[in-house]
């Protein structure tokens, strides 16, 4: 499973009409933090298929949600539950302190 390309035209859909938790990463293709990100985010989608919808905003060509949830630097992971954000994460984070707080608010 691969994280899903979230837009800001799928973004209710995808992420705040969301049955399961999500993880959202906001990125941009110039970011390097974002690249380190990246292959865990593609980790974690692949181990949570099922319990947890992972998917990528491109702040660049999506500013309509970015700007919604306030996003001033990148790499930002947001983590929905029932259409709200419910944990967040800024920087170039470990896997396992992304774990800790996705593990939170599977049950």
């Amino acid at each position: 499973m691969k994280p899903v390309e979230v837009t800001d035209s799928n973004f209710q859909n995808e992420v705040l009409n969301s049955a399961t938790p999500v993880l959202i990463d906001f990125w941009a293709e110039w970011c390097g933090p974002c690249k380190m990100v990246a292959p865990v985010v593609e980790e974690l989608a692949k181990e949570y298929d099922g319990k947890l919808k992972v998917g990528k905003v491109d702040v660049d060509s999506n500013q309509q949600v970015a700007i919604q949830f306030g996003i001033r630097s990148i790499p930002t992971l947001l983590i929905f539950k029932q259409g709200k954000v419910v944990d967040q994460l800024v920087g170039a984070v470990p896997k396992r302190m992304l774990v800790e707080k996705i593990t939170k608010h599977l049950n």
